[in-house]
C-alpha cells in the first residue's frame, strides 16, 4: 500500500534549522507532485510548500518563502524540507503530501503521511 514516512522533526531555538524528509513506498513517485502542510494546535492545516513532479517547479507560502526549500529525489522517491530561520509561529505537526495539482489547496484524494512535530523555542 501507499505509506508516507516523515522524520526529522524535533525541538529547535528560534533562528535554528531543520531538515524533514519523508521516504515514500508502494507509488509511482515521480507521477506525483509532492508537498508539504502543516498544522499547528486549534488551527486549520495549512500550505508550506510543493515540488512539481520533475523538481523543476516549486511554490511556497508566503510565510516560509526565504526561509524554507523543498527539494525532491525521484530515483529514491524521496522529498525534503529545509527549514532555516525557524521562528516560534513554525511550531506544527508537519505532514508530507503527495498530489496531483502544483497548487496551494490539498485535495481529498491526496495521500498524506503520519505528520512529524516540529516546535520552536523563543
Amino acid at each position: 500500500q501507499v505509506q508516507l514516512v516523515e522524520s526529522g522533526g524535533g525541538l529547535v531555538q528560534a533562528g535554528g534549522s531543520l531538515r524533514l524528509s519523508c521516504a515514500t513506498s508502494g507509488l509511482i513517485f515521480s507521477n506525483y507532485v509532492m508537498g508539504w502542510f502543516r498544522q499547528a494546535p486549534g488551527k486549520e492545516r495549512e500550505f508550506v510548500a510543493r515540488i512539481s513532479r520533475s523538481g523543476d517547479r516549486s511554490i511556497y507560502a508566503d510565510s516560509v518563502k526565504g526561509r524554507f526549500t523543498i527539494s525532491r529525489d525521484n530515483a529514491k522517491k524521496t522529498v525534503d524540507l529545509q527549514m532555516n530561520s525557524l521562528k516560534p509561529e513554525d511550531t506544527a505537526v508537519y505532514y508530507c503530501n503527495a498530489g496531483a495539482l502544483l497548487t496551494t489547496t490539498w485535495s481529498a484524494v491526496d495521500t498524506w503521511g503520519q505528520g512529524t512535530q516540529v516546535t520552536v523555542s523563543s
